[in-house]
């Protein structure tokens, strides 16, 4: 998910049946199998080696994993102090922490998260990076910038991704073909954030500003997971981000909805939503077909969710020519609109090959949107960034 900032046009459970691809799905193929849901991270341990992955574990959890190595509490916090806010993982330069316990450390635990393959940057500044997790699977991140009419970045957007692969089988998604692979800990999604940070200090002269979970993977099929990077990433001791500047995006798993808002969700949630009825949405986005994930359990999940929260959603749209886009298409997405508090974003479709999906003609587009605007509802249209390096919305597929 990798598109320009919005511009206003105008302001008026899984695996058991909540609606998981079936093996026969698009999202099943060439993967070990539908995605489960919190996928344990085997006690924060490597898949090839009998290390601790530290960046697996929040401050409480590194003070439990110190003091069973013998050591006082307040080392987790110095360890914590030295990945999340210092960016360090050589344990020989941790220099607060004793040789002994520092040499202890390499024996038994690892502070990397990942290492970045490649990294490439597109003509509009989009910049996209790979990188290979402790078990070889491989995932994208990409660091958006909106630049005004002086060249200057404004807004410094980091996509992140939160599982390897994805489950949910959307046909329109590159990502979706490569099925679900494994979920991506809280720390390796908050180092996304930090080398994508590096990158925009060195490049803009500034720091990230924005964090949007749009990239590889559904968010919340890696709910413990995205919940814990989500504090890691606004603690302030160590990047300090708004929480009002990290946006969640779900193809609209109606139970974890309900999750966040008992569990005091206060980021901004966004719903793939891309169809206005049953019929359209579950031809492309197998999730809809299940009832516990359809149409009606996802309008209830979302009033629950703003009864509970106040907090209104954006409804992210993907225009696909003869699909989704006409008149009539704009207002029953409108009567969708109306479930509660909400804004939609459209999203112009970017080309993925082996897809034949194609994007909607500009004048169909200024008629959906003419239409909505009508209906009083609030648009923003996004335009695509990073199109020419494959780090569009929809095009992450791990090319490199």
């Amino acid at each position: 998910m990798t598109d320009q900032p919005s511009t206003d046009i105008t302001g008026a459970d899984l695996p058991s049946g909540d609606g998981a691809p079936s093996a026969n799905t698009p999202a099943a193929n060439g993967s070990p199998g539908t995605a489960p849901e919190d996928t344990p991270d085997d006690a924060g341990r490597t898949d090839d080696r009998d290390r601790v992955r530290l960046k697996a574990l929040g401050r409480e959890e590194l003070e439990t994993f110190v003091e069973d190595l013998g050591q006082p509490s307040y080392r987790g916090r110095q360890l914590y102090n030295w990945m999340y806010a210092k960016g360090v993982t050589d344990f020989a330069e941790m220099s607060s922490l004793p040789q002994s316990f520092r040499d202890e450390l390499s024996d038994v635990a690892t502070a990397t998260s990942f290492e970045v393959v490649t990294q490439s940057q597109s003509a509009d500044g989009t910049v996209k990076a790979l990188f290979e997790l402790p078990s070889g699977e491989q995932a994208e991140m990409v660091l958006i910038p909106d630049i005004d009419e002086r060249g200057e970045a404004q807004r410094l957007t980091v996509c992140v991704s939160s599982q390897v692969g994805c489950a949910m089988g959307c046909t329109f998604c590159a990502t979706g073909m490569l099925g679900f692979r494994e979920n991506i800990p809280a720390g390796a999604i908050y180092d996304q954030v930090w080398h994508m940070n590096e990158v925009a200090q060195e490049r803009f002269g500034q720091p990230v500003t924005n964090v949007v979970y749009m990239g590889m993977g559904e968010p919340l099929l890696n709910y413990d997971g995205v919940l814990k990077s989500i504090d890691l990433l606004t603690d302030e001791d160590t990047l300090n981000l708004s929480i009002h500047r990290i946006t969640v995006s779900t193809v609209g798993l109606a139970r974890r909805i309900r999750d966040l808002a008992d569990d005091g969700f206060r980021s901004h949630l966004a719903v793939s939503l891309h169809a206005p009825d049953n019929e359209t949405r579950s031809d492309i986005m197998p999730i809809n077909e299940a009832e516990k994930t359809s149409l009606p359990a996802l309008k209830e999940a979302l009033q629950y969710y703003h009864d509970e929260t106040g907090r209104p959603v954006t409804y992210e749209y993907c225009l696909f020519h003869g699909v989704n886009d006409s008149v009539a298409d704009a207002k029953r997405l409108a009567t969708v609109t109306r479930w509660i508090p909400s804004k939609v974003n459209i999203i112009m479709y970017n080309p993925v090959d082996g897809l034949n999906y194609e994007r909607t003609p500009e004048d169909k587009l200024d008629a959906f949107v003419q239409a909505l605007v009508e209906e009083g509802v609030t648009v923003t249209v996004r335009r695509s960034r990073g199109q020419d390096i494959d780090a569009a919305c929809g095009q992450l597929a791990n090319k490199g």
